[in-house]
């Protein structure tokens, strides 16, 4: 059992949370309304009754949740399918992440998928912009919802960021609750699904190895959903529209009216893309679209290939340890940076090499093999004589830091 105690503020409800205030949300004056729409063969009394009564999450999810889920796409959708459930395995928790066209939908469809097929449901992060009310928060939050904190300072972001970054990266890795979490900050509004940089970055806050091990240990699955009809199509087109002229703001009330617009309108047909986890090559390829000014490397560098804000605090931060964030007067930024390990090594060494090219990729191995035989075999051999025999040289070369640090 891990403690997440200090995640209090962004994690979603507790049981014994949830049933409290499910509770009070069941004295909602409204309430009786959305009963009788959204489960009409039940009395207007059916919801209150089901609130009042829920002790855990789970219970929630399965007798309304879900039930709220199949509604929707009975009545707005023309068909729903889905494909790559085998890729989940209900034992192993993972990082669902998706692309974003429906603030509600878009989870809530993913959440019917898992429970249908007997995986366990994830939990979901959503920005705390959508919390307009303490009744959507008891409703959010009791649906196993992440609070996603939105609209502060840079500081204040960075660390929101690594809080969700840590609170991630504890459930997956300890195998407690997998995470459901869009690609980007808001839905897609010009139909290109694309990961954040941001994003990205963030995941990455909270691992204690390179880039790569750190994505690998989130075990990451693709997803994708489509939709024939866009969801609040017209409301997409005319924020673009706006966005075009000057920055857009929202009105009061706004992300409530697409939700609901999301749900009622009708979207022809649906369909869930589950992916396979991601692997090691795709990583590397997903971690580089992070665009940082320095590519990353596991090859140690001096300090000559760094920042001279970073130089400059290098000698008062340990390794696998985190500076920052901290203003940078020379550009005006907030800044970190994490020390992955120190060590100590000759800053340049001499090397000699014969070179083995062959358009037949077994032949070249062969022969490759043969020379690394011979040079190993004969000790005392004379390394630039074997290499003239391929044509080669065989010196001997210098290569330093300055060769790859720029």
């Amino acid at each position: 059992m891990i403690d997440l105690s200090e995640f209090q503020s962004i994690s979603p409800y507790t049981d014994e949370e949830a049933s409290v205030a499910l509770g009070k949300l069941a004295d909602h004056p409204l309430l009786s309304q959305f009963s009788s729409r959204f489960f009409p063969d039940e009395s207007p009394d059916f919801l209150k009754l089901i609130l009042k009564n829920i002790k855990t999450v789970d219970q929630f999810q399965e007798l309304v949740m879900s039930r709220f889920v199949e509604w929707a796409l009975t009545h707005t959708a023309k068909n729903f399918s889905y494909d790559g459930i085998s890729n989940l395995d209900p034992q192993k928790r993972f990082l669902a992440l998706s692309n974003h066209r429906d603030i509600i939908l878009d989870p809530a469809i993913t959440q019917l998928v898992l429970y249908k097929n007997g995986i366990p449901m994830t939990e979901i992060a959503v920005g705390d912009n959508l919390i307009s009310s303490k009744e959507i928060e008891y409703l959010i939050r009791s649906n196993r919802m992440i609070k996603v904190i939105r609209g502060v300072s840079a500081r204040e972001l960075y660390l929101s960021s690594q809080m969700l970054s840590k609170y991630i990266r504890l459930n997956i890795t300890n195998q407690r609750r997998s995470i459901w979490l869009a690609q980007r900050q808001g839905r897609t509004k010009d139909g290109f699904d694309t990961t954040e940089q941001g994003l990205l970055k963030m995941l990455d806050m909270s691992g204690t190895g390179d880039f790569q091990q750190n994505f690998e240990e989130l075990n990451i699955i693709p997803m994708s959903i489509s939709y024939e009809y866009e969801p609040c199509d017209i409301l997409k087109a005319r924020e673009s529209v706006i966005s075009r002229k000057h920055k857009y703001v929202k009105a009061e009330g706004e992300d409530f009216n697409s939700i609901v617009t999301g749900i009622m309108q009708q979207k022809g047909s649906i369909h869930m893309n589950i992916g396979t986890s991601l692997t090691s090559d795709e990583i590397a390829a997903l971690v580089r679209l992070a665009n940082s000014e320095v590519a990353y490397s596991a090859v140690p560098v001096t300090k000559n290939a760094l920042p001279a804000d970073v130089v400059a605090r290098l000698d008062s931060v340990q390794a696998d340890e985190v500076y920052g964030p901290y203003y940078n007067t020379t550009d005006d930024s907030y800044n970190a940076f994490r020390i992955i390990s120190k060590i100590e090594l000759p800053d340049s060494v001499q090397y000699r090499q014969i070179q083995v090219a062959d358009a037949d990729a077994d032949r070249a191995q062969t022969l490759a093999d043969s020379i690394y035989t011979a040079i190993k075999d004969q000790k005392g051999a004379n390394f630039a004589e074997i290499a003239a025999k391929y044509g080669q040289s065989g010196e001997a070369v210098w290569f330093s830091t300055a060769n790859f640090e720029g």
